[in-house]
């Protein structure tokens, strides 16, 4: 299959937007990621995928936590500045974003998950970081997803029965 190809069909799949962030001896971190799931309830683990030459990728190795934040809808300034879209004008991904004090930075008002990594996996380009869950948050807010190249709403169906 070509990059190409497949690139083109993943486009078409929506995913919830999460910010992944760390922190450690090197300071804190954070980027914009969609790929991110749950793996068992089992005990609770979760995973994230973050790209294998990103400064986060690194920092997640030697720190062994992170914390996944579920974007909510109306973040997308945010999503955008931890992709690194505004980084020619702010020396600092966090500047101005609204923190839960945490030795790892939790974004306030999104769903969060803190993860201890429990395996790492090379994958092609990315790092598959698989983390046992050992404190989450629920928010009622609908979170903002990722489909074709644009940010969207997520809404429930009307009753199809």
């Amino acid at each position: 299959m070509s990059r190409d190809a497949f690139i083109k069909a993943m486009r078409g799949v929506a995913h919830s937007v999460c910010v992944v962030t760390t922190a450690g001896e090197d300071g804190k971190s954070g980027a914009t990621v969609s790929a991110f799931c749950s793996v068992s309830a089992d005990p609770p683990t979760a995973l994230v995928c973050l790209n294998t030459d990103s400064h986060i990728t690194d920092q997640v190795i030697k720190n062994g936590m992170f914390n996944i934040n579920i974007l909510p809808e109306g973040a997308a300034h945010i999503a955008n500045r931890f992709a690194g879209m505004h980084d020619n004008e702010v020396a600092d991904r966090f500047d101005g974003i609204e923190l839960i004090e945490s030795d790892i930075p939790v974004l306030k008002g999104t769903t969060y998950f803190r993860c201890k990594v429990q395996e790492t996996v090379k994958a092609g380009s990315h790092h598959v970081f698989i983390g046992l869950v050992e404190y989450s948050e629920a928010l009622t807010s609908s979170p903002l997803a990722y489909l074709e190249g644009a940010y969207h709403k997520v809404t429930a169906l009307e009753d199809q029965s």
